[in-house]
């Protein structure tokens, strides 16, 4: 199983159970998070862009992969992706580069993966 299936199937099963418990709080949160990067004042296409850099500053693996992912729905180039990568790294320091590293394996894997689609996913964070 690919990096992004796995990644992508194991998110939507979890997020199944999660809503399954009908925690409205939770509910509510995810809510928000989804709401958050609808088209608004900046295009779907920035939102993503800084929810990557700010989740490779933050250091969050699963966030990394989510929001590559949602970069490359977005039709993100190696060029912007790229772009993304060196201001995270500039923000966030030396720390960042093991999660830039596979970052990178991860949007390699994603273009792969773009020639042969797989299932699609919950659009929960």
């Amino acid at each position: 199983m690919s990096l992004v299936t796995e990644f992508n199937d194991y998110r939507a099963r979890m997020n199944e159970k999660i809503m399954a418990a009908d925690n409205k709080v939770i509910k509510r949160f995810f809510n928000l998070d989804t709401n958050a990067y609808q088209e608004g004042a900046l295009d779907i296409k920035t939102k993503e862009m800084l929810g990557l850099a700010c989740s490779m500053v933050l250091r969050c693996d699963d966030c990394i992969k989510y929001h590559l992912g949602k970069c490359h729905e977005q039709n993100l180039t190696d060029e912007e992706i790229y772009e993304v990568f060196a201001i995270a790294n500039l923000i966030g320091g030396s720390i960042v580069i093991p999660h830039f590293r596979r970052a990178v394996e991860y949007w390699e894997e994603l273009k792969v993966e773009a020639v042969t689609p797989t299932a699609p996913h919950s659009h929960e964070a």
